[in-house]
């Protein structure tokens, strides 16, 4: 289950509208949905969630190119709607390549020259489920909006959306499109 959501700035304030995203195959085709919300090329916020895994935040301002926020790559990779977000670009391969895959990211925040016998020790504790786990993209995409990347980055998915709407003045216009 998802939920995906426009936010578009205006003069008046925020305005919101559902959206589905069966018919968008493409980052390109998910940013041109976006622009259309905006005829006059203001700010526009796609959010998505799922299944309180992850979220992601996706900007546009008019013709410039899209802004890209997920704050689980893994979490997002199992997913057709996240697959969308996850570009070549923000994953730091090669466009076009196949690899690496997400399971070589360092994600997980370790230092380069870790040992495996520590890396083996970890895969018995508590945070093994944790490793390769984390956000990527712009962390920064809605500092001007009043959602700094520290605030960005502690939100649980399960209320991320919401948060960030009640920082932009805008949690009642997302809540009657939800």
């Amino acid at each position: 289950m998802y939920f995906a959501a426009l936010l578009a700035r205006t003069e008046d304030g925020w305005k919101a509208s559902d959206t589905e995203l069966d018919d968008v195959e493409t980052l390109s085709d998910l940013a041109d949905l976006a622009r259309e919300a905006s005829p006059e090329e203001d700010t526009v916020l796609v959010l998505i969630e799922q299944e309180d895994a992850w979220f992601g935040v996706v900007r546009v301002d008019g013709e410039d190119d899209p802004r890209i926020y997920v704050s689980d790559a893994v979490a997002a990779a199992r997913s057709a709607y996240g697959e969308l977000l996850l570009t070549d670009e923000l994953l730091g391969r090669e466009p076009g390549s196949d690899g690496p895959d997400l399971d070589a990211l360092d994600l997980d925040g370790t230092e380069d020259g870790e040992s495996e016998a520590e890396d083996e020790d970890d895969e018995d504790g508590p945070s093994a489920d944790a490793v390769g786990h984390g956000p990527v993209g712009d962390s920064e995409i809605l500092d001007d909006l009043g959602v700094s990347e520290k605030e960005l980055r502690a939100l649980d998915a399960e209320d991320a959306l919401g948060s960030i709407a009640e920082a932009l003045g805008a949690s009642e216009v997302l809540e009657t499109v939800r």
